[in-house]
């Protein structure tokens, strides 16, 4: 049966554990708990075809740099993981993408940007200020934009309503799937 590690990078507080949490064990972690490394493991029915996601859940705190290149290094896929309400997180990014191409020694590593908290948006009733929700909308279509540029797909989720957790994931394994065939390809 394949399996594929997948590797959740990003700042802190953006909502990694809780993503992951959310797609192992269908349930939503309220209390922020900050990760050094987390690994889980899962089965998974993906176009028709089971498989195991090996899943690293990394340590957004600057003070965890160092440990990063060893499990990019592992990784063959990864959720550049930020939240909707926070311009920072987006911006921090770029550093992760940049520190696992340098690690992997590629350009075509399988990622996917992946826009936390969309719960947190304009359309959410939970959501009453709207001063706020409008640069949430602005950030989304930023993210839209960032994703394009590095020509990687873009989905929004919400570790709390589970809204796009499983197409993240999901979407990443495509990718890594889609790599291991060309890879195939280049080699034979």
């Amino acid at each position: 049966m394949a399996e594929y590690k997948l590797v959740v990078v990003g700042a802190g507080g953006v909502g990694k554990s809780a993503l992951t949490i959310q797609l192992i064990q269908n349930h939503f972690v309220d209390e922020y708990d900050p990760t050094i490394e987390d690994s889980y493991r899962k089965q998974v029915i993906i176009d028709g075809e089971t498989c195991i996601l090996d899943i690293l859940d990394t340590a957004g705190q600057e003070e965890y740099s160092a440990i990063r290149d060893q499990y990019m290094r592992t990784g063959e896929g990864f959720l550049l993981v930020f939240a909707l309400n926070s311009q920072k997180s987006l911006e921090d990014i770029s550093q992760y993408r940049e520190q696992i191409k340098r690690v992997k020694d590629s350009e075509n590593v399988p990622m996917v940007l992946v826009g936390n908290k969309c719960d947190l948006l304009p359309n959410s009733s939970d959501y009453p200020n709207h001063g706020e929700a409008g640069q949430r909308t602005d950030l989304a279509s930023c993210a839209a934009d960032v994703a394009k540029h590095y020509n990687i797909p873009f989905k929004k989720t919400s570790a709390k309503t589970r809204v796009g957790v499983d197409d993240a994931f999901f979407t990443l394994v495509r990718l890594i799937r889609k790599e291991n065939l060309e890879n195939k390809k280049r080699n034979s």
